[in-house]
């Protein structure tokens, strides 16, 4: 009931906002869009749009090596009726390993957006499992792209990017005589680089196109787990050819060195003050009880960048008031404050640390060891359960259903009977 009103309370502000703008015509207008005078709290607006945000990118399960997927204009079983100006582009898919990648774009008549929406890996908890028991390997970034599995040569994704543009150009352009932006002794999780150097194959000719047909749609990318890396990468890449775009990500697993970590706070401008949030062009959501944002691991020489905001509240569905703004890369009183193999602070808040990545090795440790294969302490299936809980219970369409969804009765059984042929 909570989460009804909050969303409720945003439509009205958001709704009040717009009528006011249409009076007032050109009128500069203050950004009283956050609560309180905490610069953490989550304005009403960027929950609305959060919200809605985790089902277009819970649609993208539906992109997949079963069921009926998404069709034009823009139907699939789950939850497209919720976008009718929405208009399907296309739908990519390049395999389902963790170095592949999966997800469609579409065009948003309503709201002037071009939607880029990335998927992640078909077995999310193999993912965990993988990211906090095998050491994930590394490899300089930007690099070529160059000797790609198809044998023909490709662009130089690494001179785009270090000839990144500062400041707004227009679109598909790069002026060669702005200042150079380096990435200096930057490394990328090889996986995750893949997977965009696969899908940028996929989709940057579509992309190009509704760029050129739509030049004042905002491109919006969203990604959910390993999707949000690739939507990490496929920004910067996007940026560097003269886009703006706007990311959004649930659940986003660490992408690199900390080298990579201040790249993209500074082309994104992270580490700066926003008073309006809703103009913030990076939001990396996190949840509480979700180890995925602390994976692959520190002593592997892994970090996460800064545009983090927060969910509180272990259980669905989040208030407005289980949101927060975090500060910087390593914000403790965040997802960060779960991670006891970084450097702690002194005080109460170590005392009060909950260390998730032991967690996860001591259950894993338990499946694996134990007669019966049962955990015993913390449950990883309530990890796995974290890792989709963001405003709602992402992965309807997962081939085989969402177990999840039965157990708190949000969809019929016949459904997911339907998704497991």
């Amino acid at each position: 009931m909570r989460f009804l009103q909050s969303l409720i309370t945003a439509a009205t502000y958001v709704s009040t906002s717009t009528a006011t703008s249409h009076i007032a015509g050109n009128a500069p207008q203050s950004p009283l869009l956050r609560h309180g005078d905490s610069n953490r709290t989550v304005s009403a607006t960027l929950f609305a749009e959060l919200e809605e945000l985790a089902r277009v990118v819970d649609i993208s399960y539906c992109v997949g090596l079963t069921g009926l997927g998404i069709i034009k204009p823009f139907q699939c079983l789950s939850r497209c009726s919720d976008f009718p100006s929405f208009e399907l582009v296309t739908t990519w898919l390049t395999g389902p390993l963790l170095s592949d990648s999966c997800g469609y774009i579409a065009l948003d008549h309503g709201k002037q957006r071009i939607i880029v929406a990335f998927r992640g890996t078909y077995s999310i908890a193999s993912t965990i499992v993988d990211l906090s028991t095998v050491p994930q390997k590394y490899v300089p970034y930007p690099g070529s792209d160059e000797g790609t599995d198809d044998g023909a040569a490709s662009e130089d994704v690494s001179r785009e990017i270090i000839l990144g543009i500062d400041g707004h150009a227009k679109r598909g352009v790069v002026a060669a005589e702005d200042k150079q932006v380096k990435c200096s002794n930057c490394t990328v999780h090889m996986g995750f680089h893949r997977a965009w150097l696969h899908t940028r194959k996929r989709i940057l000719a579509d992309l190009t196109v509704q760029t050129l047909l739509y030049p004042d749609y905002e491109l919006n990318l969203v990604g959910h787990s390993s999707g949000g890396a690739v939507a990490a990468l496929a920004a910067l890449d996007l940026q560097a050819r003269g886009l703006d775009p706007v990311v959004t990500t649930f659940g986003e697993p660490r992408l690199g060195n900390k080298g990579l970590v201040d790249f993209v706070d500074d082309r994104f401008k992270l580490e700066e003050t926003q008073d309006d949030d809703t103009r913030m062009k990076y939001r990396r959501v996190t949840h509480v009880d979700d180890p995925v944002p602390l994976l692959p691991l520190t002593e592997w020489g892994y970090a996460m960048h800064a545009g983090e905001i927060y969910i509180s509240k272990p259980s669905l569905s989040p208030d407005i008031r289980d949101l927060e703004h975090c500060a910087g890369d390593n914000d403790q009183e965040c997802i960060a404050g779960h991670d006891t193999t970084t450097a702690e602070e002194e005080g109460a808040l170590s005392v009060r640390k909950r260390d998730l990545l032991s967690s996860v090795r001591d259950e894993i440790h338990d499946v694996v060891n134990e007669p019966w294969g049962i955990p015993s302490r913390y449950k990883l299936w309530q990890l796995f359960f974290a890792h989709r809980d963001y405003f709602w219970r992402l992965g309807l369409c997962v081939p085989g259903g969402d177990p999840g969804r039965e157990r708190y009765g949000e969809v019929p059984k016949g459904e997911l009977r339907l998704r497991s042929d």
